[in-house]
């Protein structure tokens, strides 16, 4: 297919065939910027190869490079134990943990806190993997009083967006950034007035561009992996410490709350 390919397109063709293994670790944005091209050209190369997108041709690239190898993580092995994977799985969450603690914006996760905090309502919106780091993030704030409604349909993801207004809050968890529900969801948060933050890993990605503020998690396993296991667990820490300062700074409102949805769960227990 090269020869009839256009020039932006031969350029993402060459990159690739010379790059094939650092291919897995770059986000729709920071391909785009390597090889010199849009992110639509990107998009339009990988439906050239008959593939659905970009998340795809990574997928494709890894598993012919490696032979499946690379889909779930670098230093496991099936002759390893359950024990002995669990160990592994531990170090990588650990690793991942400091990582993230290293790259996230101390200032911008604390105005994150108090903007959520003040906030009328709160949107969160995750698909797949983040979905359950959605859910708990709504967990979380509702213990603390606040108005808060995760989407893990993306219908109502863009329905919610586009009843937000001032004053509210859209929170956008992806760990690639380039969910393009999400992304189209925080997009629409922020035409109708609302705040926007994003939850997703170091580096350039689409979501970027629709947020007012980015909580970056950092995980070595992208260098590796399609699946993000561990910064769903970095994820579940960031939202771990908002719920905390929220908690610390709301005073008698955070306490009444939580007392009030104590007594309502008496009964669910033995």
């Amino acid at each position: 297919m090269y020869p009839d390919m256009g020039r932006g397109e031969k350029k993402i063709a060459d990159w690739i065939l010379e790059n094939q293994r650092e291919l897995i670790r770059l986000s729709i944005s920071e391909l785009a910027e390597k090889c010199g091209c849009g992110e639509a050209t990107i998009v339009r190369f990988s439906k050239r190869l008959g593939l659905v997108g970009y998340q795809e041709l990574k997928i494709s690239i890894a598993q012919e490079t490696a032979e499946g190898s690379t889909t779930l993580n670098e230093g496991m092995s099936r002759e390893d134990s359950c024990a002995e994977l669990f160990g592994k799985v531990c170090g990588n969450i650990y690793s991942s943990l400091e990582h993230t603690k290293k790259v996230l914006n101390g200032s911008a996760l604390e105005e994150a806190a108090k903007e959520i905090m003040a906030a009328h309502r709160i949107a969160l919106f995750g698909l797949g993997n983040s979905a359950a780091v959605a859910l708990d993030a709504q967990h979380k704030f509702l213990r603390a009083g606040l108005d808060a409604a995760a989407y893990t349909d993306n219908h109502l993801q863009a329905i919610a967006a586009s009843h937000l207004k001032d004053g509210d809050v859209a929170i956008g968890i992806s760990h690639s950034g380039s969910s393009i529900d999400v992304v189209d969801a925080l997009r629409l948060s922020k035409e109708a007035g609302a705040k926007t933050i994003c939850i997703t890993n170091l580096g350039k990605s689409p979501i970027i561009k629709q947020s007012d503020l980015v909580l970056n998690t950092a995980s070595e396993e992208t260098r590796y992996t399609i699946l993000g296991m561990n910064s769903r667990i970095a994820q579940l820490a960031i939202i771990d410490a908002i719920y905390a300062y929220i908690i610390l700074h709301r005073d008698k409102d955070a306490i009444t709350a939580i007392q009030s949805t104590e007594r309502a769960l008496q009964n669910k227990k033995y």
